[in-house]
């Protein structure tokens, strides 16, 4: 069952709306989809999806922000496939193409305090807090990493 990363196409819409379901409502809030598949309909940035055995069960990407950093955007497994290493992967994928691109010092990223811990993993620090930052009961956590000691830190 080998896992494969590659950009995301329109014909890929419904299957990452698909996943965002699955996640709904422990780490996405249901009001938040308008939002998904707008931002599907044309994606900011670079974007990506996980393939396994003609399935897509990952998706997430990053864009360039004002200030100049890589901020991720919109990333997700599939609920029934979470613990399988694929948000890992999705996670350093996302890492070594803004590395690999050179124009970065600095990647950011908006997530729930419950995913929080994940992200530190990869040398993630938390910023910031929003009570209600992404839904009324859903805090939204920002957290940045600096891009050098980013790779020293990942287990």
């Amino acid at each position: 069952m080998t896992a494969t990363v590659r950009p995301f196409a329109a014909a890929d819409k419904e299957a990452c709306l698909s996943l965002f379901d699955s996640n709904v409502p422990r780490y996405f809030h249901s009001s938040e989809r308008a939002d998904f598949a707008g931002f599907l309909d044309k994606p900011d940035g670079a974007y990506f999806v996980i393939e396994q055995d003609g399935d897509i069960c990952g998706c997430g990407g990053f864009v360039k922000e004002a200030r100049g950093q890589a901020r991720f955007t919109w990333g997700m497994v599939d609920n029934a496939r979470h613990g399988s290493g694929l948000g890992r992967m999705l996670a350093e994928y996302r890492l070594q193409a803004i590395e690999a691109s050179g124009d970065f010092e600095e990647a950011e990223l908006f997530t729930t305090p419950q995913v929080a811990p994940f992200f530190a993993k990869f040398g993630f620090k938390t910023v910031g807090v929003e009570t209600d930052g992404f839904a009324p009961g859903m805090d939204k956590v920002q957290m940045v990493c600096p891009l050098v000691s980013a790779a020293s830190e990942r287990p």
